[in-house]
C-alpha cells in the first residue's frame, strides 16, 4: 500500500510504503465505539460532591432528651431528616469512572481509524515538518500552500479540522499553531482514538510513522 508524500511547500516528492498493521484494517465500528467510550470515561472527573451526616459541621449534642418531651426521638440536628443536615445517597468523589482498555484492542482501534481516514483521503503525509521558530505566519503559509491541493483544499479551514501528529512534543510547532482555529498539535505517543475522531484531517510526518509502529507493538 502506497501513499503520496508532500514537502512543506505542498509539492509531491514521492511515495511512501505503508504497513498493513497500521493502515490496512477494515472498519470495525463496535471496537472503535467501545474504546472511545472507555477513553471518555477515563477523562471524566468526579467534581460533584455532597457532605454526608458525618461531614456536616455541628450536631454533636443530642437536641433533646430521648423520652418525656412528646416529640420524636433524634440524636443529631445534622441528620438527613433535618434542614442543613447531611445528604443521603448524594454524589461523592469515591466513585470511579475509569474503564480498562485492553492494550491490543486499543492499538487495533487506533489503526482502524487511521485506515478508514486513509481510505477517505483524509491523511496527509509529509517528508518533514518543522518550524524554525514559533511564528504563526509559518503555519499559515503551510496551510495556504496546501489549500491549492485538491484533496486537502479544506485543510485547517471550516469543516476541515486538522490534527498534526508530531513524532514528539514540539514546542515551536505548538506555539506556531495555537492561535489557528481548527488546528491542533499532539505527540503521536499520546494520541487516542477520541483525538483521531475529533478531527477531519490528519497531518503525519514520516518520522511519526516510526513512532506509531513502535507504539502499536511492531517494528
Amino acid at each position: 500500500m502506497q501513499a503520496k508524500v508532500y514537502n512543506q511547500p505542498a509539492k509531491e516528492v514521492g511515495t511512501l510504503e505503508l504497513k498493513d498493521f497500521l493502515f490496512g484494517f477494515k472498519w470495525n465500528a463496535d471496537l472503535v465505539h467501545q474504546v472511545m467510550l472507555a477513553e471518555r470515561s477515563n477523562q471524566r472527573q468526579t467534581t460533584a460532591k455532597v457532605k454526608a451526616r458525618g461531614e456536616v459541621r455541628g450536631g454533636g449534642k443530642k437536641p433533646w432528651q430521648q423520652n418525656g418531651t412528646g416529640r420524636a426521638r433524634h440524636g443529631s440536628i445534622r441528620s438527613p431528616l433535618w434542614r442543613k443536615g447531611g445528604v443521603t445517597h448524594g454524589p461523592t468523589t469515591d466513585k470511579v469512572f475509569e474503564k480498562k482498555i485492553n492494550k491490543k484492542a486499543g492499538a487495533k482501534a487506533i489503526a482502524t481509524v487511521l485506515s478508514e481516514k486513509l481510505k477517505d483521503h483524509e491523511v496527509l503525509f509529509l517528508d518533514t515538518l518543522s518550524f524554525a521558530d514559533h511564528k504563526t505566519k509559518q503555519a499559515v503559509s503551510l496551510f495556504t500552500d496546501f489549500s491549492k491541493v485538491k484533496e486537502f483544499s479544506k485543510l485547517g479551514q471550516k469543516g476541515g479540522k486538522t490534527l498534526i501528529m508530531a513524532p514528539q512534543y514540539d514546542t515551536n510547532m505548538i506555539r506556531a499553531t495555537r492561535n489557528l482555529k481548527g488546528i491542533s498539535v499532539k505527540d503521536a505517543r499520546m494520541v487516542q482514538v477520541l483525538d483521531l475522531l475529533s478531527y477531519k484531517f490528519l497531518m503525519i510526518p514520516k518520522d511519526t510513522i516510526e513512532v506509531l509502529e513502535k507504539r502499536l507493538g511492531r517494528k
